[in-house]
């Protein structure tokens, strides 16, 4: 069983030599520029190759060795948690007798698991700790999108009334759109009934925030205090209408609309019309009769 796959061994040794040879180069050529305004030009190589190549193996070094500290990030906390427990029962089984040692310890255990709100507590960040882990399990199995086969930094995590929510760090090749598409699978490595990606924050895409739902917390039954306020003696009045139902369309009365109609003006006649429909030529003046102008306004 490899701790480090041969893929990511293979990319981190041929991205360390990259970074030694170009860290070397430039740190000496600056080093060598610099000194060269106080010594010779080929002491001041010399100079220049001194700084350099060291400069550059740290870099190789650290570029490197980057697998190995990104395992040892994702194990941090249970490593601190390990290396505590150890030492506190070191020290209390030194400086104590056993009698108490195991009084000491059956407390710590005890008193966690018979307190209900300890209890849940500490299962919470329990399961902080697992789906961190099977965060990293989904990124390494199903969702690697990147040639050199690098997986998301697992930032940190903590409990929710609902679950978990941890935040990722994506690296180049991944997105939330690609991760949307895997949720169910994401939950069911998880041991969670839903999975929600969101970014968190608005200037980094790459930024993103998991949330874990493993419980339903809103399915619990509130009672109102508006229930003993309603007075139950009080008289209810009946609704003295009755409301038909169960008609049928013909059984409704269409209702009848009336439209207004438009009045002539007093004394305003149609026009007349010859036999062929077309108006007759206009008469004189004289024989129009005297028109009232209100009735034309």
């Amino acid at each position: 069983m490899t701790v480090i796959e041969a893929k990511v061994h293979r990319s981190s040794a041929r991205n360390a030599r990259m970074a030694f040879i170009l860290t070397a180069v430039i740190v000496g050529v600056l080093s060598a520029v610099v000194a060269a305004a106080y010594w010779h030009p080929i002491v001041a190589l010399f100079v220049g190759a001194l700084i350099g190549v060291p400069t550059g193996g740290l870099v190789w070094l650290l570029v490197r060795s980057w697998p190995v500290i990104r395992l040892l990030w994702w194990w941090t906390p249970e490593t601190l948690l390990s290396a505590g427990l150890l030492t506190g029962w070191v020290q209390l089984a030194n400086h104590t007798p056993t009698v108490v040692t195991l009084i000491v310890v059956a407390l710590v255990v005890g008193v966690p698991a018979a307190i209900g709100p300890v209890r849940r507590q500490v299962k919470a960040w329990g399961w902080c700790l697992v789906v961190r882990h099977r965060l990293r399990v989904c990124f390494s199995q199903f969702i690697i999108a990147n040639q050199s086969g690098s997986l998301p930094l697992i930032l940190w995590a903590r409990p929710t009334p609902v679950g978990e929510r941890v935040w990722v760090y994506l690296r180049p090749g991944l997105s939330a759109k690609d991760l949307e598409s895997r949720l169910d699978k994401i939950a069911v490595t998880c041991h969670a009934s839903t999975v929600l990606i969101e970014r968190a924050g608005e200037s980094n895409a790459a930024y993103l925030r998991f949330d874990i739902k493993r419980r339903e917390v809103l399915n619990a039954r509130v009672g109102s205090p508006l229930v003993d306020a309603i007075d139950r003696n009080a008289p209810v009045s009946a609704s003295p209408l009755t409301v038909p139902t169960a008609l049928d369309l013909p059984d409704v009365d269409a209702p009848t609309i009336t439209l207004p109609t438009q009045g002539r003006a007093a004394g305003k006649k149609p026009p007349a019309t010859t036999a062929n429909g077309s108006k007759p030529a206009a008469s004189s003046a004289s024989s129009l009769p005297d028109d009232d102008t209100s009735d034309w306004i």
